[in-house]
C-alpha cells in the first residue's frame, strides 16, 4: 500500500507523458520524408515538441538548433517528473542526472581537445544544470584547455578521478571519455544500496547490472571487429562490475581470437538465451533490444515503483536518439528503409 500511495500520482503524470511519445507507425512516416524542416513540421503536427519547435524561425531549422530543442524537451520532462516524486523518488533521480553530467562533461573535453573556435553554446543546458547539478556551466565555458576544464571542476565528485588521469603521460579524449563513464557506473552501483531499499533496489540493480554487462559485451565486440585490440587492453576498456556475466566468461569473450568465435559464445550468454535474438541483429541492437525488454517487464511486473521512472526515461531517451538519426539520414536523402535500419529499437 506504502509504494502505491507514492507513486500513484507519478504514475498517472508518466502515463499522460508516455502517450505522447513517437510509436513505430510515427516513424515509418518520418522516414518517408524528404528534409528537416519537413519533419520539424511533423513534430509540430504530431509530437509532444510541437510547443517547444513553434520557437524556432525558419532560418533555425538545422540539426544543431533542433538536437538542443529536443535534449530541452528531455530536460522538462525529467524535472516534470522530478516535481511530482517524494523523497525517495527524488534520490533515486539525483543518482540518475549522473549520465547527464558525464555527457556534459565529455562535450566540454571535444571542445577543447579539438580547439573549436565558437566552443560553449551550452545556455539551453544552464537552467536544468543550475538546478539539479554540482556542475557549473559558468565555470565550464570559460575553460580553453583540458587543464582549466578539469580545474573548473574542482568542487565537484568528478574532479579526483580526472585529475589522477592527467597526470599521465600521452592522455587522449578516449582516455577521459572512458575514465568518466567507469566513474559514473561504478557510483551508481556502490550508492544504490544507500538510495533504494528492498525491491527498488533489486529492480536497479537488475536493469542497472544488466546494462553494464551489455555496454561491456558491445565494448568487447567493437574493440575486436573494428581495432583489432589485444586482450590487456580490452579488459581496460571494461566497467569492472559483473552482474550476470561470470568472471570467467568474460575472460573468454575477453581473449577469443576471432569475431566468429565470439558470436558463438555469446550464445552461451542470458542475454542471448532470454530474449529469442535473430542472427541479423547487431550487437547495438541487441543492447538496446534487451534494455527495452528488461525496462518494460519490470515497468508491467512493478508499476508503482522506480520501474516507471527509469523506463519513461529509457524510452525518451530512444525517442530522441532516433530522431536525430532519422534527421541525419533524410539529410543524406538515404532511403525510407535504409533510415528505418538506422534508427532500430522498439518503441511502444
Amino acid at each position: 500500500m506504502g509504494n502505491l500511495l507514492a507513486y500513484s500520482g507519478i504514475v498517472t503524470k508518466i502515463r499522460a507523458m508516455e502517450a505522447r511519445l513517437l510509436n513505430d507507425k510515427n516513424f515509418e512516416e518520418i522516414a518517408e520524408l524528404h528534409s528537416v524542416p519537413e519533419i520539424v513540421s511533423y513534430l509540430k503536427e504530431k509530437s509532444s515538441y510541437s510547443f517547444v519547435l513553434n520557437d524556432l524561425s525558419d532560418e533555425q531549422l538545422h540539426r544543431g538548433n533542433i538536437e538542443k530543442v529536443l535534449i530541452g524537451q528531455l530536460y522538462y520532462d525529467y524535472s516534470k517528473i522530478y516535481r511530482f516524486c517524494g523523497l525517495e523518488q527524488r534520490k533515486f533521480l539525483e543518482l540518475y542526472v549522473s549520465r547527464y553530467e558525464v555527457d556534459l562533461i565529455n562535450y566540454c573535453f571535444r571542445i577543447v581537445i579539438n580547439h573549436y573556435s565558437e566552443p560553449f553554446d551550452l545556455n539551453y543546458k544552464k537552467n536544468f544544470f543550475d538546478k539539479y547539478s554540482q556542475i557549473s556551466i559558468d565555470k565550464l565555458i570559460t575553460s580553453r584547455t583540458t587543464d582549466e576544464l578539469i580545474e573548473n571542476l574542482k568542487d565537484t565528485e568528478y574532479y579526483e578521478p580526472l585529475k589522477r588521469l592527467k597526470e599521465k603521460p600521452n592522455i587522449t579524449l578516449f582516455d577521459y571519455d572512458l575514465a568518466l563513464d567507469q566513474y559514473a557506473f561504478a557510483k551508481v552501483w556502490k550508492k544504490r544500496k544507500k538510495v533504494l531499499k528492498k525491491k527498488e533496489l533489486e529492480i536497479l540493480t537488475r536493469d542497472y547490472g544488466s546494462k553494464i554487462d551489455l555496454l561491456n559485451l558491445q565494448w568487447i565486440y567493437r574493440a575486436k571487429k573494428y581495432y583489432e585490440m589485444k586482450p590487456v587492453d580490452i579488459y581496460a576498456l571494461l566497467v569492472p562490475i559483473h552482474y550476470k556475466l561470470s568472471t570467467e566468461l568474460v575472460k573468454e569473450l575477453v581473449e577469443t581470437p576471432s569475431v566468429e568465435e565470439f558470436d558463438h559464445i555469446l550464445r552461451k550468454t542470458s542475454y542471448w538465451r532470454h530474449y529469442d535474438f535473430n542472427e541479423t541483429l547487431t550487437i547495438e541492437q541487441m543492447y538496446r533490444d534487451c534494455l527495452y525488454h528488461l525496462y518494460t517487464v519490470d515497468r508491467r511486473r512493478n508499476p508503482y515503483s522506480i520501474a516507471t521512472l527509469n523506463t519513461y526515461l529509457f524510452l525518451k531517451e530512444e525517442e530522441l536518439r532516433k530522431l536525430t538519426t532519422a534527421m541525419e539520414c533524410v539529410r543524406y536523402h538515404l532511403s525510407p528503409g535504409e533510415t528505418l535500419a538506422y534508427i532500430g529499437g522498439k518503441t511502444l
